[in-house]
């Protein structure tokens, strides 16, 4: 029995949710806050001087994400244009998928007491890689789920719809698992199952956690989405033919300069925004004092500003075409860049304020990171969203894949830019405010390359001799 078009739109966006959390949960708001948190404290009872410790912790997270970003760019071209090539793109769904699981509930073995940091961050890259792998492959189904006109409408309630996954999965790590340094949960109730709160294994148990969620949800999309019946599956040769039409798309990047700016553009706006997020909730914890918890619910807010700005996004994007989305969410992000660094425990904007609570304990502080945490939600969900429906107006519609290949190695290529900026402009200054200071730029240099972006990608000519 044939799998409605409703069905196969409900399985692609049930990736987003089930793969959001990794996102949420490990790299941005309770595992990345919480491994910098433990190896100050190790650095500290070294010796080490306190600031010099967190910039330190700061540095190694960067330098591991530098590595990943690294592994992906090289690889996510390739393996697009071999799944082009094979006319299958589900085998290498459920590979990376494995990796994903696998990669998540190796969070587990950062013991506070002393963890192996090669093995804990080796086991987080593999499922980092897994999951921008496996998005790979989802992204290059958009343009089979609707018209050029409505792919922008499913992109973004599918981002939405991912977003509401990993706040819904963040608020039950919060409740239920993730403790605090009294340790208690966001609730003031030990972690759920009898986890050791000493060990912190309400927070080590949240990557396990994160996968169990990916593989439940998963489901839907195993059953709903199968590949397009009109592309034969092949395996001889498919190495070498994938190779042949990597080459042939990156030679032919200057007679399509359109795609090529946009993919320039693209790797540079979005690697400030995964620093952006990634450095968030270490930044907070390190500038502003906060504790776990404090970072999750600095999460929640953010998450469900970029749930509801990908869902009016996405209709923007539909209306009036990616570009003017993209445009207008890079400058929001601009804004709360600067006003990320602008913000310390005694100022905000050269303002001196009161450090004592004023609302719920929180500090006028407090509350201006959250709102530039929920601006950064809004804008980098309408953005992401807003940015593979362009994917799909500049690429060959018959290297969809591959394209998303391409897509990924723009934002991985450099990928270790702004982790690798951050990680030296804050050990060279010992500042963490001043080590995200590069974003800025990062975001301004992407804006200015997107000038020479065609909002509907280059004339059908273009491709009419890659086949």
């Amino acid at each position: 029995m044939a799998t409605s078009a409703k069905k196969r739109i409900w399985g692609w966006f049930m990736f987003d949710w089930a793969s959001q959390p990794y996102n949420t949960l490990l790299l941005t708001f309770i595992f990345g806050p919480y491994f910098a948190e433990i190896v100050t404290a190790q650095y500290i009872a070294g010796g080490m001087a306190e600031d010099m410790a967190k910039a330190n912790a700061q540095s190694i997270w960067g330098w591991a994400l530098t590595i990943s970003g690294l592994l992906i760019a090289f690889c996510a071209p390739l393996l697009g244009a071999i799944a082009d090539s094979t006319g299958r793109r589900l085998p290498y769904i459920w590979v990376f998928s494995l990796l994903y699981a696998v990669g998540a509930a190796g969070t587990w073995f950062a013991d506070p007491e002393g963890f192996n940091m090669v093995l804990v961050l080796g086991l987080f890259i593999i499922g980092l890689a897994g999951m921008e792998f496996a998005t790979i492959f989802t992204n290059a189904m958009l343009p089979e789920l609707g018209t050029r006109e409505e792919i922008g409408r499913v992109s973004g309630s599918g981002w939405a719809l991912g977003y509401v996954g990993g706040v819904s999965a963040l608020v039950l790590a919060l409740v239920f698992l993730a403790e605090n340094s009294q340790g208690r949960t966001l609730i003031g109730i030990s972690p759920l199952g009898g986890l050791d709160a000493d060990a912190r294994e309400g927070t080590r148990f949240v990557g396990v956690f994160s996968a169990v969620w990916f593989a439940i949800f998963m489901v839907p999309f195993f059953v709903w989405v199968r590949d397009p019946k009109d592309q034969p599956a092949r395996v001889k040769g498919v190495f070498v033919d994938g190779l042949r039409s990597l080459g042939r798309t990156i030679k032919k990047l200057p007679q399509s300069p359109s795609l090529a700016h946009y993919l320039a553009s693209s790797m540079l706006y979005r690697d400030a925004l995964n620093g952006m997020y990634t450095f968030g909730g270490i930044y907070a914890v390190g500038v502003l004092g906060w504790s776990v918890i404090d970072v999750g619910v600095f999460g929640i807010l953010a998450v469900i500003g970029g749930a509801i700005a990908a869902y009016l996004g996405g209709r923007a994007d539909s209306r009036f075409g990616p570009k003017p989305v993209i445009l207008v969410s890079i400058l929001a992000l601009i804004i709360a860049a600067i006003s990320i660094v602008m913000i310390t425990p005694t100022s905000i904007y050269g303002v001196p304020v009161s450090d004592e609570g004023i609302i719920a304990g929180r500090t006028a502080s407090d509350i201006a990171f959250y709102l530039a945490g929920i601006l950064v939600g809004a804008a980098g969900g309408t953005i992401q969203s807003a940015s593979r429906t362009m994917m799909v107006r500049q690429a060959n519609p018959k290297r969809m894949t591959e394209a998303f290949g391409l897509y990924a190695l723009a934002g991985k290529a450099t990928s270790f830019l702004a982790p690798a900026l951050i990680a030296m402009t804050t050990m060279a200054t010992g500042s963490q405010r001043i080590g995200v200071t590069p974003l800025i730029g990062l975001f301004l240099l992407g804006l200015v390359l997107l000038i020479w972006v065609k909002p509907d990608g280059e004339d059908d000519a273009v491709w009419e001799s890659d086949t």
